[in-house]
């Protein structure tokens, strides 16, 4: 082996370990995976979702515990879609795996005017079709591809377009009580994966559907954290441990916080304000 194999041979075997870690840490912290789990791999043929399965049947080897990984996959019938590809690739790996098929191409297209965004309503059948299988098989957790980089996006998806400060949580009970979905790639960023994908020589399949659309709004988003990462390393890293780190009386959303029950905790003037005063910030400036 070259010493250029063996930098790159380092390399990818450091990018694994912290991938390997990043998804270990998340499973651990959000208590996605427990004995006995029958965990669905939403599998979709792109780069974040062979990463998950390949990271999740590295650690399934070598858990303290014990749970089943099957590969599920929604054909859309998208025309040109090269059905082949994750049948070989998944029987090649060993990994139980089901194909299921369902024209929410045509539906898509039908129902979205031409030229408009159709990510939304693909979202939508996608996750109804594989909600039900996942209730028609015992599954007991459905594991999606979604990176940290994705989550900041919806963030500011959502402040930007729908008003609300909303993302998507790592863990996640489903509307109808009967599903639980699991983000295990949550702590690992987009870049890594994209990197890992590429060492690992996955046969990704292209989104033709909604992927390729230009002027997406996540695209102006992603272009924007983007810019403000390579201006202010770090910034982006931040942001995600802010939607860890909550403080709900400093927002101003009235169900989460009381605010207007905050007269009842109120203490009464006890005469010595000043002394408080000299004891509690006089020290802290003296600090600075």
């Amino acid at each position: 082996m070259s010493e250029n194999q063996l930098k790159q041979q380092h390399e990818f075997n450091k990018l694994h370990k912290r991938l390997r870690r990043q998804v270990g840490q998340a499973i651990a912290d959000y208590d996605m995976i427990q004995d006995g789990d029958k965990v669905m791999v939403c599998l979709s043929g792109g780069k974040d979702s062979y990463t998950m399965l390949d990271i999740l049947l590295n650690l399934r080897d070598h858990a303290p515990i014990d749970f089943e990984l099957i590969a599920v996959n929604l054909d859309q019938k998208q025309p040109g879609f090269p059905e082949h590809v994750l049948p070989e690739y998944l029987s090649k790996i060993g990994v139980p795996f089901h194909i299921i098929e369902k024209d929410t191409y045509s539906i898509v297209k039908e129902v979205v005017p031409e030229g408009k965004t159709t990510c939304g309503i693909c979202s939508r059948l996608r996750r109804g079709s594989l909600y039900g299988y996942a209730r028609q098989h015992g599954i007991t957790k459905i594991a999606l591809g979604h990176h940290r980089d994705d989550i900041i996006e919806t963030l500011f998806l959502n402040m930007f377009y729908g008003g609300k400060t909303k993302a998507m949580p790592p863990k996640l009970l489903s509307d109808d009580k009967t599903n639980i979905v699991i983000r295990p790639l949550c702590y690992a960023k987009e870049s890594d994966i994209t990197r890992y994908a590429e060492a690992r020589a996955f046969p990704i399949i292209p989104c033709n559907l909604c992927g390729s659309q230009e002027n997406l709004q996540r695209q102006v988003i992603k272009e924007m954290l983007q810019t403000w990462e390579k201006q202010h390393p770090g910034r982006v890293e931040n942001i995600f441990r802010s939607i860890q780190n909550v403080a709900p009386s400093q927002l101003a959303d009235q169900q989460l916080f009381d605010f207007k029950g905050l007269e009842q905790f109120r203490l009464e003037p006890t005469g010595d304000e000043d002394s408080a005063f000299d004891e509690q910030i006089i020290p802290a400036l003296a600090r600075v």
